[in-house]
């Protein structure tokens, strides 16, 4: 017997529509758009309503971490997409794909839980971490606990949908596992990166909207666009979220700057700097990057090198192709505002300023 249901909440905790979009949306685009936000807003209230019903535990201490997860568990871009596609797909409701929608957050959500576990992080969107708010073995048992949870939300689903998530939480283990074994190494170089990202952030959406297009009756190939369509977005989002971790604003990122550079994580924007540097400046770079216990100094200092380059330019540019692709994957898709949507989804993800 579980505790009692929260009671649903009014509104998403965040604002997906203008995190993820953002200042990207020019007024013409935002008055043809407009009339899509209250629909979306309300299928993003419902899968809260649904998340939150799978939450309760028999012991409060868990219930109560796990919806502490989910308070601070990012801005429902994928329930967002998810929403998003199905109405772009012709469906008139996205009660067929709520649960699903659900599982996919929650899935989110246990990774970053098990993030901040890994990298001994002290805030998440501004608020203490789990680790911090209810100490690591709790933390480690919650993201467990929603990963629990976000399975039995897709055991409603077919056989083809629920491997098909299994598959892309097999790759976001992967991609773990494959971003350990570069960490403080800069001699891996572009391909390790995006075999990384691909895994660690572009599967999921990737699978997600893949599942979505199939709920959706949609055809074969409709539903390897809608995979692609993914897949490009999530790692156009990734590559702007590293860049955005060094010249990002930490108050609307809500989590302090320079985490990949103090874990010693290789991005694109460090990758790229690194190459472009020559000489001493390059083995300066190496040097303070291999630094295991790194003070705001030398985190300054690698920023300042990053800086002499032309790396975030090219970085930048490189999020935008990808968000080019993401948008070239929706060429069958039916026209309409929600397909417009996506697209403007694709280029916020290149261009978001948090």
């Amino acid at each position: 017997m579980t505790g009692p249901a929260p009671a649903p909440p009014s509104a998403p905790t965040e604002h997906p529509l203008e995190a993820i979009v953002g200042r990207t949306i020019d007024r013409e685009g935002a008055r043809e758009l407009s009339s899509l936000l209250p629909v979306l807003v309300q299928d993003l209230t419902d899968i809260d309503w649904r998340l939150q019903e799978v939450l309760g535990s028999k012991y409060s201490q868990l219930t109560e971490a796990a919806r502490y997860a989910c308070s601070t568990g990012g801005k429902r871009i994928r329930p967002l997409l998810m929403a998003a596609t199905f109405r772009a797909l012709g469906q008139e409701s996205t009660a067929p794909i709520r649960s699903l929608c659900a599982a996919s957050q929650l899935i989110h959500t246990a990774t970053l839980v098990h993030d901040d576990v890994i990298d001994h992080a002290g805030t998440r969107r501004g608020q203490p971490s789990m680790p911090r708010a209810f100490g690591m073995p709790l933390s480690i048992v919650t993201g467990d606990y929603l990963f629990v949870r976000a399975f039995q939300l897709a055991a409603e689903y077919s056989r083809s949908v629920i491997l098909r998530s299994a598959e892309a939480c097999a790759d976001l283990v992967e991609g773990e596992v494959l971003q350990d074994t570069a960490q403080f190494d800069l001699s891996r170089g572009r391909e390790h990166y995006f075999r990384v990202i691909e895994r660690k952030t572009a599967a999921l959406i990737a699978s997600a909207l893949g599942s979505v297009a199939e709920i959706a009756g949609a055809t074969p190939a409709i539903i390897e666009d809608a995979i692609a369509y993914g897949r490009s977005l999530g790692i156009a989002f990734q590559i702007r979220d590293d860049l955005l971790d060094i010249h990002g604003d930490p108050d609307l990122l809500g989590k302090p700057l320079y985490s990949d550079l103090r874990e010693g994580n290789p991005t694109l924007l460090t990758l790229e700097a690194y190459r472009h540097l020559g000489g001493r400046h390059q083995a300066e770079f190496e040097r303070l990057f291999q630094m295991r216990r790194k003070r705001t100094r030398h985190l300054l200092r690698l920023k300042e090198l990053i800086d002499s380059t032309d790396a975030a330019a090219e970085v930048a540019a490189e999020a935008r192709r990808w968000s080019d692709r993401a948008i070239d994957s929706l060429g069958r898709f039916p026209g309409g505002m929600y397909r417009t949507f996506l697209e403007w989804l694709a280029r916020g993800a290149a261009d978001r300023p948090y």
